[in-house]
């Protein structure tokens, strides 16, 4: 039996000491990425001091520590736990387009708990969700995450498949949920913007498919309440007609990102190398000139 099927069956509480061990290990054992981490934090927030950058970087560790055994959990979980563990705030903001049977594309970041979000939205809005991701290269890790985001009868699509599913299926009411802050490749066409201080790439993936289907653009922003307890608030960033040449469907994305970071840094995924390339075009710096 693999070694997370026996975690997955422990209670949380046992499962947040554990937690506390692991935080230990990554943080003054291992040192995972710790550079990376304290890079990205000196970047994003130039204003803090060594010892502030400190600080924020062991909060970040014990909390992806505690995110870790979570998503573990989830294996198990059930919809009671989460309707008790993650407080939807405003759920009524799909009133509208449930009533026109409009299906709309919900963006949102690596912050918090972004399974625990994506099961919350299945078991309390009713409302049929298309789950995309970009596959692991662990393929154990790979297999644990499909399985656990495709419970409660959300329907999990690769990058690769999610353009042509959206176009065949670009009728049906549901919401087409899209993780969006990861970094693209270089060999892929990138969109670049100031965030966090920073030049940034983005994927364009989700505003052309809006621009495509003419879906509306939610964002939605997880906040930790507690250990182990969340709350989730949408905040609608754009609805068609959008302008051919416009990006103000990123933009609004970006801003709204930002915003979400900000109000609680420790809980973005500062493991990953977010800035790790240059903006190579002159958009970019005519964009940031005017």
């Amino acid at each position: 039996m693999p070694f997370y099927i026996f975690l997955s069956r422990l209670p949380l509480a046992a499962l947040y000491i554990l937690s506390y061990g692991l935080y230990l290990l990554l943080y003054y054992i291992t040192g995972y990425r710790k550079a990376v981490v304290k890079k990205n934090l000196s970047l994003a927030f130039p204003e803090k001091t060594e010892q502030e950058i400190k600080q924020l970087a062991k909060l970040f560790y014990r909390q992806l520590a505690e995110v870790a055994v979570e998503i573990i959990k989830a294996r198990v979980l059930e919809a009671d736990d989460y309707a008790k563990r993650v407080i939807i705030k405003n759920p009524e903001i799909f009133d509208e387009y449930r009533s026109q049977q409009q299906p709309v594309i919900v963006l949102s970041i690596h912050a918090c708990n972004w399974e625990w979000m994506l099961h919350a939205m299945s078991t309390q809005l009713d409302i049929p969700i298309d789950a995309v991701y970009k596959p692991l290269h662990n393929e154990t890790v790979n297999r644990l995450i499909y399985g656990i985001r495709s419970r409660f009868g959300t329907r999990a699509l690769s990058m690769q498949e999610s353009t042509r599913d959206v176009v065949k299926r670009r009728r049906e009411f549901r919401l087409f949920a899209m993780v969006a802050d990861q970094s693209p490749i270089s060999r892929e066409r990138s969109y670049w913007s100031t965030f966090m201080n920073q030049p940034a790439a983005f994927y364009q993936g989700s505003e052309k498919i809006a621009k495509l289907t003419k879906y509306p653009v939610v964002f939605a922003a997880m906040k930790r309440i507690s250990t182990g307890h969340y709350q989730i608030e949408f905040q609608t960033l754009t609805e068609p007609p959008y302008e051919k040449d416009s990006h103000n469907i990123l933009d609004s994305y970006i801003a709204a990102a930002e915003k979400t970071i900000r109000e609680q840094p420790e809980s973005w995924l500062w493991s990953n190398r977010r800035w790790k390339r240059q903006p190579e075009d002159q958009d970019y710096a005519d964009k940031n000139t005017e």
